[in-house]
């Protein structure tokens, strides 16, 4: 007999398994596996009951990763006698409304704190060493109640000042298999920091204090004062680079609340862990936030890169649901398109108010990429290894400082630029450029008063410098007017304002790239571009945007055939992340504008091109007046500006 066919046999002999109410401790342990799976769980679920109590400041400490000691100190409103038994009860909760009747109705929904939290306490305290001190405000003493593995001892008096103090010691030493899951200690306590660090963020008004060990090798992990800001909250804990360029968020519709703080553009990470949202006052991971957060800043950001933000979320406690995961770290919204519009629509707006502010984070990096290390000086950015400053060769003994235009230099320059003429300031048309106006000084970018390697526009401000990429910046000029004229002619179904070519053009493609285009070119003529089939795999180009100028029409062509095959693969995505109310409609938005920033690249003054001191000022002037002009379409910053402290820390005036 096969070993298959002994099984099936002892299958069919063996008596049904039987129905078995299992014991107390064996439930206390099965919840404890759903909720507290690591240390960080169990930090969590016991700062949000302090949360909870009320309680204005808190102190934590763990040991050994949180596996050897958890105590959470708290000054809220305490336990009396009578409920310390209460709280270690499971399904014994102060979060649900209940009527005076036991089988009176219960609004599962109707949650105004941090949820149901009846598997908790005697979760912890049926894997651990477990006790709770408290006293309950106005009450003459403290009580005491022990746990072990489940083992409850009864109520002893205590002393203590009003609040609690909750200790969880030899955590799964009951479970000790899940000993064997848990990371290192090191993983462990940072587990923990992040925890605490995204309740922080929750509750500015709290002031927290996280420490790992006891005595005299205590020390501390997080400190946040309270009660503070939000924006000083998040500044301690996303960074200061975060305070200092971070946009107010505040939007409010049909009843749902939006406030919060997100970054600048220019200021992104590699993962979105920096992004955060609170419901309710609830730190929460929804994927709907991601796609909301994708979909705002879709042309504003690097590939691959997540803005940081932290939002807060408030709406009345039935139109989300915080009880889809044990661990109450996911919810779901009644109006998941509502909720999705209000981020898209409220993130927009902040970054198109936003303008051309400067990044700070990027004076910093130019600062460190330009100073030189000094033996006594450290500048942001710079690696202790660097090698010495040493002035290029071209320029040692030979240079006298900036030099202001003259004829005799107009008149002797070779053909071949001199490293000198690197540097060239801006003539007007009636010769030496004239000193800037005082109000262009005091303008965000300033007055226009050099080009840098007929590249980078060096503008003075009141406070600073500013210096400007005039590819990318004109580019993101020429995108937001595509963008700005096809939604306007859409709405009226007319086309962008095109050029006819006097002689149209005839361009060779590749198949595939052909068909492409000639299938969008009802939406192509939109944006002023009309191609029409010219037999095998050429277009005719009859007229192109009149916002463009000239063009290399067979490379805009390729890059368009590119762009069209990349937004058709994220149309549907798109769709779903937009707050358009057609997603069909939205989805040939996000095709278009993928073709606009194409279209854009193409027409907007290239690298390497002089231009002339009034240029020069009227592009300044376009950016101060354009949304998203801090960064081109791919991500990248258009400007950085460095203020006089800036430059006095550069060379070693401060």
């Amino acid at each position: 007999m096969s070993n298959a066919e002994a099984l099936n046999e002892a299958s069919s002999n063996a008596r049904p398994p039987r129905i078995r109410r299992l014991p107390e401790a064996a439930i206390n342990r099965i919840a404890a596996g759903e909720v507290i799976e690591r240390p960080a769980a169990a930090v969590k679920e016991l700062v949000e009951n302090a949360l909870d109590a009320g309680a204005r400041r808190l102190r934590i400490v763990i040991a050994e990763g949180g596996r050897a000691l958890i105590r959470v100190e708290d000054d809220g409103v305490g336990f009396t006698a009578e409920e310390l038994s209460l709280a270690l009860e499971r399904h014994a909760t102060s979060k649900l409304t209940v009527e005076d009747e036991p089988s009176g109705p219960i609004d599962l929904l109707d949650i105004r704190s941090f949820g149901f939290r009846g598997e908790a306490l005697p979760s912890i305290a049926a894997v651990s060493r477990f006790s709770i001190l408290s006293r309950a405000a106005g009450a003459d003493q403290a009580w005491r109640i022990a746990v072990s593995a489940g083992r409850r001892g009864a109520p002893e008096p205590a002393a203590r000042p009003k609040g609690s103090t909750i200790e969880a010691r030899d955590l799964f030493y009951a479970t000790p298999a899940r000993l064997n899951f848990l990371k290192s200690d090191r993983a462990e306590a940072q587990a923990v920091v992040e925890a605490v660090k995204r309740l922080a963020m929750a509750a500015p008004e709290v002031a927290f204090e996280l420490g790992d060990g006891e005595g005299a090798a205590a020390r501390t992990l997080f400190r946040a004062p309270g009660p503070e800001s939000a924006l000083d909250r998040l500044g301690r804990i996303l960074g200061r680079d975060f305070a200092e360029n971070a946009l107010p968020i505040e939007a409010e519709r049909e009843g749902l609340e939006l406030t919060g703080f997100a970054g600048l553009p220019t200021l992104h990470r590699r993962t979105s862990a920096w992004q955060h949202l609170m419901v309710n006052g609830r730190p929460v991971r929804d994927k709907l936030l991601v796609g909301a957060v994708r979909a705002a800043y879709a042309d504003a950001l690097p590939a691959g890169r997540h803005p940081m933000l932290a939002l807060y979320l408030s709406m009345a406690p039935e139109r989300v649901d915080v009880n889809v995961h044990p661990a109450k770290t996911e919810v779901r919204f009644r109006e998941e398109g509502l909720v999705r519009g209000l981020i898209i629509g409220a993130l927009r707006h902040a970054l198109a108010e936003a303008g051309c502010r400067p990044d700070t984070s990027l004076g910093l990096g130019a600062l460190g990429a330009l100073g030189p290390e000094r033996p006594h000086q450290r500048f942001g950015g710079l690696r202790e290894n660097r090698a010495p400053y040493r002035p290029p060769p071209a320029l040692t003994g030979a240079w006298n400082g900036f030099v202001a235009p003259s004829e005799e230099r107009g008149a002797s320059r070779r053909d071949e630029p001199s490293p000198q003429d690197a540097l060239i300031d801006a003539p007007s048309a009636a010769g030496d450029p004239a000193p800037p106006e005082p109000e262009t000084l005091r303008a965000p970018l300033g007055a226009a008063r050099a080009q840098l390697h007929e590249t980078y526009i060096v503008a003075q401000t009141e406070i600073g410098v500013v210096i400007v990429d005039q590819h990318a910046a004109h580019e993101r000029l020429v995108y937001e007017r595509l963008k700005a004229g096809l939604r306007a002619r859409a709405a009226s179904a007319e086309g962008a304002p095109s050029q006819e070519l006097l002689i149209p053009e005839i361009v060779s493609l590749d198949p595939l790239a052909a068909e492409r285009l000639l299938a969008a070119a009802a939406d192509l003529a939109m944006l002023g571009l009309r191609l029409e089939p010219f037999g095998g795999d050429a277009i005719c180009v009859r007229a192109t945007p009149a916002a463009l100028g000239q063009l290399d029409l067979p490379a805009l062509l390729r890059d368009l055939a590119e762009a069209l095959e990349e937004a058709g693969a994220g149309a549907a995505d798109a769709a779903e992340t937009t707050d358009h109310a057609d997603p069909a409609a939205a989805a040939l938005l996000s095709r278009l504008d993928a073709v606009c920033a194409s279209m854009a690249c193409h027409g907007s003054v290239r690298a390497g091109r002089r231009l002339t001191l009034e240029e020069m000022n009227a592009l300044l002037r376009e950016m101060e007046a354009t949304p998203h002009s801090g960064q081109c379409n791919h991500g990248r910053p258009t400007f950085v500006s460095l203020s006089k402290t800036d430059l006095e820390k550069l060379f070693g005036r401060s």
